[in-house]
């Protein structure tokens, strides 16, 4: 194994257990690895020393051939299996010998393997709903939102999202945004028939016969109340000859005639100004619809009523007052919105521990977007694996797969010189059995 003595290779490093990048699962990991690594080289080692005495000492007594044969055996089998488990993540002893080194060499053709093998094999749409059904997605969180917690977390992060958003949202930006939905929305179709259509059902259920009456209840209280008023406004309107005592007699009648006719409107419902005022929105309502020139007219309040400064002033408000409010909202823990989404929180997470419908569809909506996710994204989630191998360093990439499978791959040396002992001892006895 090739050694540098400037920089102490970071294979070494990992199997000391000194790099301080590792974690402590990883440190116990090197820790093993090395031990195993030790193991294996004693026992070669061991056999290599057995051999030599067995060699040396088999004239004499000749029963050590059989001890010679199978630390031969043994060391065989030993060396070639360092060769097999070191050629995998690194030269042996330097040499750029073919087919060593395999790990380093072809690790982006590892990493691209690795990710179609993923993608294969877990990344399918019937190897994730079946995964997703078993957990029982809609009852795992169920249980936690209305558990202790579930519903104050949900709405502390909800709120931190808020608060986010309006951090990055450009206030000119969404205030654009709102005045375009007005003026698209609101502006660009004609007033004129969807009013008309709106007040025709009201007019036709009779639902206006309440503000009706509301004000001739208004008209008759005011009657009643500005007596002097009307006697003030005969008297103004009456010629300069006519002596006063009779404006004030005429402006009694006047008075009296419209108190009474205002009331007997209040007290009729069938009353013909009721009748009249009907048929009058009736028409209105009609005219909004059909006729070109009330249309019109109405085209022209709109753009009086909500011309470019108030359509700007108006978005302006909105996204102020909307922003204003949900960040005074999220801000207090106790405040009406924040209490009533922990309510709502906790009243669906109980929901999907009860009803086993609800529980059923929000599972299948659930099991649809994972298929959907992994039908259309697969290839990009599997290519996370292969880009991340190819950022790898060729020799940081063979230290990560031998820090976790190292250990287990010391027991192939191990078994190899087991094997090998146990395979040059039974070869040298039979063909002594054979020849002699």
């Amino acid at each position: 194994m090739q050694v540098n003595s400037e920089r102490p290779s970071r294979a070494g490093a990992i199997a000391a257990g000194a790099n301080h990048r590792l974690s402590p699962a990883d440190a116990a990991k090197a820790a093993a690895l090395r031990k195993m690594k030790m193991l294996a080289g004693s026992l070669l080692i061991g056999m290599a020393v057995v051999f030599v005495v067995a060699f040396a000492l088999q004239k004499q007594y000749p029963a050590l051939e059989y001890v010679r044969a199978a630390a031969e055996g043994g060391m065989v089998g030993a060396l070639a299996d360092w060769f097999a488990v070191t050629a995998l993540f690194k030269y042996p002893l330097g040499l750029k010998i073919p087919h060593t080194a395999i790990i380093p060499r072809r690790k982006d053709q590892i990493g691209a393997s690795l990710g179609e093998f993923v993608e294969t094999n877990f990344l399918s749409e019937q190897v994730v709903k079946e995964k997703l059904a078993s957990v029982d997605v809609a009852r795992k969180v169920g249980g936690w939102l209305s558990g202790p917690g579930g519903a104050e977390r949900v709405a502390k992060e909800g709120a931190a999202v808020i608060r986010g958003a309006f951090t990055v949202l450009n206030d000119d930006d969404v205030q654009a945004v709102i005045e375009g939905m007005v003026r698209r929305h609101l502006l660009a179709p004609p007033w004129g028939p969807p009013v008309g259509r709106l007040a025709e059902r009201i007019f036709e259920d009779g639902h206006h016969h309440a503000l009706v009456d509301l004000l001739v209840d208004r008209t008759v209280d005011w009657v009643r109340d500005n007596h002097e008023t009307v006697n003030r406004v005969v008297t103004d309107r009456s010629p300069t000859w006519v002596p006063s005592f009779v404006d004030g007699l005429v402006g009694d009648k006047v008075y009296v005639e419209i108190l009474k006719f205002t009331k007997a409107v209040q007290a009729d419902p069938q009353h013909q100004v009721r009748r009249s005022i009907d048929t009058y929105l009736k028409s209105l309502a009609h005219d909004l619809q059909h006729d070109p020139v009330m249309i019109a007219r109405a085209e022209g309040v709109k753009a009086q009523v909500l011309g470019d400064p108030e359509v700007r002033e108006l978005a302006s408000r909105t996204w102020g007052t909307v922003k204003a409010a949900l960040l005074t909202a999220v801000d207090d823990p106790h405040s009406e919105l924040t209490v009533r989404f922990k309510a709502a929180v906790h009243d669906f997470g109980t929901r999907l521990t009860v009803d086993p419908e609800l529980a059923g569809k929000v599972n299948a909506w659930v099991g649809d977007a994972a298929g959907y996710l992994v039908n259309n994204y697969r290839s990009d989630i599997a290519g996370v694996i292969t880009d991340t191998v190819a950022r790898w360093d060729a020799e940081e990439t063979s230290e990560k797969i031998e820090l976790q499978v190292g250990k287990d791959l010391q027991f192939i040396r191990i078994n190899g010189t087991v094997v090998g002992a146990l395979a040059g001892l039974a070869i040298f006895t039979v063909a002594n059995l054979v020849f002699g």
